[in-house]
């Protein structure tokens, strides 16, 4: 009988790689070196609480390894009983940000970073900074100029550079970094964003949006991180925090 040897040590190095890979909602040994924190570990929301409030609502539940907003059939734009979610801790100084999510058919959501609890900021969207999280088939057939809240755009600020999205039901895999007050975004391996937030630009995108008078537009980069419910489902993993 011939045996291949060289295809035998593929299979098995395949094999041991495999078993070796890292489990989601993790941190590897080189994440825990760099100083890297989980703001979700797949057993409870520990380290969250409803925007403006306490607990999170049921509608939010770990499920199979994800922070799912589960919404079965959609009514309005909120979960019966979810509402917008932010970290406990506030983020003060640079960080960089990972996280993958994916959504269901016609999904629309969001995460928010600046975000800044206070009565006069009634919503999360007073507040924070929108990064689009979406099925784009929503906005099917609108151009560009017609609509710019799709999938990767700062909502309302700035449209993606680059869209290359995951279908539907697959993982995205998103990257935020605040460094010396440059903001960067890449989604699936594509910078999708790069904005000096003290620049003449920005400024003016800014005092043209719907957060022209948030915190952010008086150069407050601080704050909480936030996930939406905007009354559909989404699944979010891997989601990490890294204080520079």
């Amino acid at each position: 009988m011939f045996f291949n040897v060289s295809v035998f040590s593929l299979l098995l190095g395949l094999v041991w790689t495999s078993s070796r890979a890292q489990a989601p909602n993790t941190l590897s040994a080189q994440e825990k070196k760099e100083g890297w924190t989980l703001l979700f570990d797949s057993h409870d929301l520990k380290g969250w609480h409803k925007y403006n409030g306490k607990a999170p609502g049921p509608s939010w539940r770990t499920d199979g390894g994800t922070l799912h907003l589960y919404v079965p059939q959609r009514a309005g734009n909120k979960a019966p009983d979810g509402g917008d979610l932010v970290t406990d801790a506030a983020i003060n100084g640079d960080f960089e940000f990972k996280a993958e999510w994916k959504v269901d058919r016609f999904t629309n959501n969001g995460i928010f970073f600046f975000v800044q609890e206070a009565p006069q900021y009634k919503n999360i969207y007073d507040t924070g900074l929108e990064l689009q999280i979406q099925d784009d088939a929503i906005y099917e057939g609108a151009t560009e100029t017609q609509n710019r809240h799709r999938a990767g755009d700062l909502y309302g600020v700035a449209t993606a550079s680059i869209r290359e999205l995951k279908p539907v039901g697959q993982w995205n895999q998103l990257a935020v970094t605040m460094r010396k007050n440059r903001l960067t975004v890449v989604l699936n391996g594509y910078t999708i964003h790069e904005h000096d937030l003290t620049s003449a630009d920005w400024k003016q995108r800014i005092a043209g949006s719907k957060i022209k008078d948030a915190p952010i537009s008086k150069g407050k980069f601080n704050g909480r991180i936030g996930l939406q419910d905007w009354g559909s489902s989404v699944w979010y993993r891997n989601v990490k925090l890294l204080r520079l």
